[in-house]
């Protein structure tokens, strides 16, 4: 068997000038449909054939032979008939054989795959169909207008999912027997559709239709390695999450440890696909199955081991908050909490790069510094395994004159212990599960807080912040500084409850101190990191 795949592409396009030759993610856009044919299992031959020098000379670059299209076959109201007719004929002539079938595919659809291709000519031959055409579902509610009056093509309005089958044309490729091939057409008696993915059926016509396709060639694999539990909290899930959420243009799965049970819960909940692992062995063949192509890991230090063998296998690393030996042989790493003059090659530190969510970025412009404190909030993270909570509420119990808000993480083992501190004191409102943070941090003329992420969102928002650190490694969080607008307690562990309450009650009598504060916080630029590190992600910085 014989098979001819045809590729028309006329020069002198209008809507998008030099369509064909014009540059998509890197490549000319007609060089897709060639390597597609090309890279079929069923050796297809591959003409071009074109009036247009450029083309013509691209076309060869890429592998495709080339029949020289005559001007009476160029103008704008020929159909592809007799171009088609005319290029078949011609290789015949020139080959000195007949071919069996025709393959005529558009250079204006670089979505097609070539498992596509092979599915719908296997479909084709299995079936003997005179022609295949390629279509896509597309059911809608739709009308036609008859005399002037619009009347409905259905007969009852239902959701899209109970519609029945509505396949249009979608102009990627026609499949024809030889004998079918002729001035006046290429269609059989015997036809079919072969339905393609959506993702693949894309036309380029507008300058639209190319942003959408050009996306999605550009749509990388990215696996998000996190973990989260109550000794390590839930920052590194909740930081997870956002990255994913700005990655809508691509595709994103999570692989989290199986001791993570709060954190698979949140990413559960979330419908993002994921994978639970019980040792990081086993990421490598999740890697190879999801076919990533960038490996992000918030799971703080790594070993050389670890990032050498996801280096291994091919794909762009990307570490958040990772001090560990393993950090040297990742493509990039990414320290917001931390601060350095000198940093290593492909190290990122310092608050430009802190992941603010959106809420923050929304409600920032609404806050306003009040001279008198009203309202206090206390929190500390989704976990606080040091119950620093429990210590603060237990200082402030003797301020009666302010309205103090206790926000609990789902991770916080001492709700109830909380609850019955404050159940007589009517001046503590508890909150647990917390939706949007930002409404509360923008409500606090003062708040309490762990060295952690929370405090770069505390500043986001320009609230006077007293920090206490959970660990060792909060304490090492450069950015709570009083430079910054934070009073920096130290150790929350040392740190007496009337150190807390003398300092609390201090900055409520000094509100110049608290002004001084939060125009500090809001001197820094934490609206815009999400971009630098989308970039830093991507390998575009």
């Amino acid at each position: 068997m014989k098979t001819l795949v045809v590729i028309p592409a006329r020069g002198g396009s209008k809507g998008i000038p030099r369509k064909n030759v014009r540059f998509m993610a890197g490549r000319p856009l007609i060089s897709y449909a060639i390597s597609c044919a090309k890279n079929s299992k069923n050796q297809f031959e591959v003409v071009v054939t074109s009036d247009d020098e450029e083309i013509k000379l691209v076309a060869s670059k890429y592998g495709a032979q080339i029949v020289d299209r005559p001007a009476s076959l160029a103008g704008d109201k020929i159909t592809l008939d007799p171009v088609i007719y005319q290029a078949v004929e011609f290789m015949e002539t020139k080959k000195g054989y007949r071919y069996d079938y025709v393959i005529t595919m558009q250079p204006t659809s670089p979505l097609l795959s070539v498992n596509t291709l092979d599915s719908a000519f296997d479909f084709f031959i299995a079936n003997d169909f005179d022609t295949v055409i390629s279509g896509v579902n597309d059911p809608r509610l739709s009308w036609r207008v008859e005399n002037g009056i619009c009347i409905p093509n259905y007969s009852e309005r239902v959701n899209r999912q109970y519609m029945k089958k509505d396949l249009k044309e979608t102009g990627a490729f026609v499949i024809s027997k030889r004998d079918f091939i002729k001035p006046t057409g290429r269609f059989g008696r015997k036809i079919s559709i072969y339905e393609m993915p959506e993702r693949e059926a894309g036309d380029i016509d507008t300058p639209q239709d190319w942003w959408i396709a050009e996306t999605e060639l550009n749509k990388k694999n990215i696996l998000i390695r996190v973990d989260g539990y109550s000794r390590i909290g839930m920052g590194h899930i909740y930081r997870g999450l956002q990255l994913a959420a700005g990655f809508i243009e691509h595709k994103v799965m999570f692989v989290i440890s199986n001791k993570s049970d709060i954190g698979i819960e949140k990413i559960n909940e979330s419908h993002y696909p994921y994978k639970v692992i019980l040792d990081n062995k086993e990421i490598i063949d999740i890697i190879k199955d999801f076919k990533a192509d960038i490996v992000i890991n918030d799971i703080l230090n790594t070993d050389v081991e670890y990032v050498k063998s996801l280096k291994s296998v091919g794909v762009r690393v990307v570490n958040f908050e990772d001090e560990g030996e393993g950090a040297q042989y990742a493509d990039a790493v990414i320290n917001a909490l931390y601060e350095k003059d000198n940093p290593e090659r492909n190290t990122f530190y310092g608050s430009d790069y802190y992941l603010i969510r959106d809420e923050f970025v929304i409600n920032s412009s609404n806050r306003r510094f009040s001279n008198h404190v009203n309202n206090i909030l206390i929190l500390f993270g989704g976990t606080d395994p040091c119950n620093l909570t429990n210590k603060t509420v237990h200082a402030l119990l003797k301020l009666s004159n302010v309205h103090i808000t206790v926000i609990l993480g789902l991770g916080y083992n001492y709700y109830d212990e909380v609850v019955k501190l404050t159940e007589n004191h009517d001046n503590f409102e508890i909150v647990q599960n917390v939706k949007m943070m930002s409404e509360f941090m923008g409500k606090a003329d003062i708040a309490i807080s762990s060295q952690g992420r929370t405090m770069l969102e505390l500043a986001a928002m320009g609230v006077p912040t007293i920090i206490m650190s959970e660990n060792e490694r909060e304490a090492t969080h450069e950015f709570g500084t009083i430079k910054n607008g934070y009073l920096n307690l130290g150790s929350g562990l040392e740190v007496s409850e009337n150190t807390i309450y003398e300092t609390i009650n201090w900055l409520i009598q000094c509100p110049q101190i608290r002004r001084n504060m939060s125009q500090q916080m809001l001197e820094k630029d934490l609206l815009h990191g999400y971009d630098r590190v989308k970039k830093i992600v991507l390998g575009q910085q």
